[in-house]
């Protein structure tokens, strides 16, 4: 039972992980085989930790064999998450510091699942925003969309906002047609917020925002 216990927290915690970079799709996520991969490998290590800390007898101090195996459980999870993401050492390349070790792993996993969820999703979205952002002009979108689809929202940190307005600024300074900014706009946008609400706040301004010369669906 223990490592079962063990094994599922290490799952969780990779599978939080993951949904958390996708938080506009995290299902898609179940047809992705290094994400699997990286769930499973996270699931492992904690099993693994827990069968040393068994192995060696290690207690914790604990009285009863009750505590004992609970506190070795935990320490289980904790410790092999904690060891999954640290460096042993840090190497200095092309002027950035990069650090090496069992981190490094995870990080090239993470790497792989970011590529192959982009290579599903990318039709997907495509569709969602030509059809979402048909008729919205950029130029009377780019503040109010924004700031709507953020107030919906309660759990954007001020750091995410920020970056967002950033990103909103160049597409503004860049060199491109409205209808290109604006679809660029709504996939800022979807990668915050998702889809649906996205819709919802299109829909809800539409009135406002409504691009004259083409019309939805266009």
């Amino acid at each position: 039972m223990g490592y079962l216990v063990a094994c599922l927290v290490g799952a969780l915690v990779g599978a939080a992980e993951l949904a958390s970079r996708y938080r506009d799709r995290p299902a898609t996520l179940v047809s992705v085989p290094s994400a699997w991969f990286y769930v499973v490998l996270n699931a492992a290590a904690s099993g693994v930790a827990l069968l040393l800390i068994r192995t060696f007898g290690w207690r914790f101090g604990a009285d009863t064999d009750a505590h004992a195996a609970a506190v070795q459980v935990l320490v289980a999870s904790l410790s092999a998450l904690a060891l999954f993401r640290s460096s042993l050492f840090t190497v200095r390349i092309g002027g950035q510091d990069i650090g090496v070790g069992p981190s490094t792993l995870l990080i090239t996993l993470l790497n792989v699942a970011d590529r192959s969820v982009d290579r599903v999703r990318a039709r997907d979205r495509s569709g969602q925003i030509t059809k979402i952002m048909a008729a919205v002009s950029f130029a009377k979108a780019q503040a109010a969309l924004p700031a709507f689809c953020l107030a919906l929202m309660q759990n954007v940190t001020p750091q995410e906002q920020r970056d967002l307005a950033v990103a909103i600024d160049a597409l503004a300074a860049g060199k491109m047609t409205d209808t290109q900014r604006t679809y660029a706009l709504g996939l800022l946008l979807m990668n915050l917020v998702g889809p649906k609400v996205l819709r919802y706040a299109v829909e809800a301004l539409k009135d406002e925002i409504r691009d004259d010369g083409r019309s939805a669906g266009a």
